[in-house]
This record gives C-alpha cells, sequence and structure tokens, in this order.
C-alpha cells in the first residue's frame, strides 16, 4: 500500500488487524468495488480510512470485521484468519459500529450497553458481576453516565451515538472499528466522540479503525491515514506525511494549502474544488 511502508507495533498487549489480497464486490457489481493488496490496522494504534464518497472505505471496514465477504483474499487478527473463529468469539475480538443503527425508543442508554455484553454470555444468561463492571465502565468512557436512565428515543443524535459507542465499547473488544461515528454530529458531539477514541486508544490499548468524511479530523485524531480512491489505497502512513496538496488534488479534487508544521497535526487551507 502505498509506498510499502511497515506500521509498527509497539504496543504488544494490542491487536493487529490485516487484509491481504483483498477483492471485494457485492452481487449487482461485475467488478470489484474494492480491490487492496495489503492493508493494515496497526496494534495499539488509531487509524483513519479517509477518500471521498463511494471510495471503498466503509465496504473495506464491514469487510475487515467479517460483515461482508471478500471475493478474493483474506483477513486476519493477529495472524489467525477472521473466518477461524466463530460469532461470539469473533465479537470478543473485533467490534464494529455501522452507520445506521437501530433500537426500540422505549430502551435505555443502560439497557442498550448492556446488549454488548452478548458476546460474553449464554443467551438465557443472567448479567454477572462482571458484566455490570465492564457495562458501568463502558458508560463511563463513552460519558454517557448522566442519560444512562433515559429512553434511546429521547435523545439528540450526538448523545444516542455516544450511546451506541458505549455498547461496542461493552464487547470488550481488542479492535474497536466504527464507520463514519461523527456523521450528522454537530462540531461539539464530533469532538466529544473523538475523543472518546483516543482515550480507548491511548488509556486501553485498544486497536481503532475509523472512517472518517473530515480529513482535518482525522489527521489530528488519527495516529495513520488510509486514503481511498476508486476502491484502492492510494496512501498510508502518519499524517504529517499522507496530507499533501497533491493528495488533496488528486484524491479530493481540492485545491488546498498544507501547513505540516502545526503540534496538531496538518492544518488543511481549501481555496476551490477542482473539475
Amino acid at each position: 500500500m502505498g509506498d510499502g511502508r511497515t506500521p509498527s507495533t509497539d504496543s504488544p498487549g494490542a491487536s493487529e488487524l490485516v487484509g491481504e489480497n483483498l477483492a471485494i464486490g457485492y452481487p449487482t457489481t461485475d467488478e470489484p468495488v474494492v480491490e487492496c493488496e495489503n492493508v493494515v490496522i496497526p496494534a495499539g494504534e488509531v487509524t483513519a480510512l479517509v477518500g471521498p464518497n463511494g471510495s471503498g472505505k466503509s465496504t473495506l471496514l464491514k469487510t475487515m470485521a467479517n460483515q461482508h465477504a471478500a471475493e478474493f483474499g483474506r483477513v486476519l487478527v493477529d495472524g489467525q484468519r477472521i473466518q477461524s473463529f466463530d460469532s461470539k468469539e469473533l465479537a470478543r475480538r473485533v467490534g464494529l459500529l455501522s452507520q445506521e443503527n437501530d433500537s426500540p425508543a422505549s430502551l435505555t442508554v443502560e439497557d442498550l450497553v448492556s446488549h454488548g455484553r452478548y458476546p460474553h454470555r449464554g443467551f438465557f444468561d443472567s448479567l454477572t458481576d462482571e458484566d455490570r463492571v465492564a457495562i458501568d465502565r463502558a458508560i463511563e468512557l463513552a460519558g454517557v453516565e448522566e442519560i444512562r436512565t433515559q429512553a434511546v428515543g429521547n435523545l439528540s443524535g450526538g448523545q444516542k451515538q455516544l450511546a451506541w459507542i458505549a455498547m461496542v465499547l461493552a464487547q470488550d473488544t481488542d479492535v474497536l472499528l466504527l464507520d463514519e461515528p461523527t456523521t450528522y454530529l454537530d462540531l461539539h458531539h464530533q469532538l466529544r466522540v473523538m475523543e472518546v477514541v483516543r482515550t480507548l486508544n491511548r488509556e486501553e490499548e485498544i486497536t481503532i479503525g475509523i472512517v472518517l468524511h473530515d480529513i482535518g479530523q482525522a489527521a489530528r485524531f488519527a495516529d495513520n491515514l488510509i486514503a481511498m480512491k476508486d476502491g484502492e489505497p492510494y496512501d498510508w502512513g502518519p499524517p504529517n506525511e499522507v496530507v499533501t496538496e497533491e493528495l488533496l488534488a488528486d484524491v479530493f479534487r481540492v485545491d488546498a494549502d498544507v501547513d505540516s508544521e502545526s503540534d496538531t497535526g496538518p492544518h488543511i487551507a481549501p481555496h476551490r474544488a477542482l473539475d
């Protein structure tokens, strides 16, 4: 991918997710919509997938979570094929929060979060003390303690998203994949979500892959960027190396200046849309 750089794995307790020789399509497409020789979500790091609409970001993420089958290639969790895990074991290793989520409007936030414990107990088993500790921890990490008894149907969009993130956190997974978790949220809740992501990564050593529309936001919060164009990785690496004026023109069709000297990651000053 890109220049072939090999990612670091400085967190020995964290998990790595790798896709090899992937060709991904749909029943309605004659050709693969995503083709990728090598893609890595490095252990213990935050990796953001960026690119224009239709570039294959969400399709690739779903395939990495075993929610969509590749026509060719394989996905590995710490060197093991993802299909080798049964559904509950995989849910303990890899968690995915999709773009669209539905639950009964009357369900409370705490009840929603408790559903995240399903990989750790039998179908008819009641919650254990360990489950309750995990639920409380997830609620605290996601910052939804004040609304834990409220019905999900009464929450704002940003509050709902944080509640769903808490549910995925309760799964206690090694790898967390988030598909556009900040889309349609106001700036306050976008930052809340991204701060939760960084906290999980830094304090809990969770490996995170996240699809983001805002490349500036991705550059600020992610350790690595995977830039997608026309169903293929265009480049991969640290934001200061990947976010260039050339990339913005080639991938996003935007004329912009990039300031790479900032302590908070590359700053992008867009000027105009390119034809």
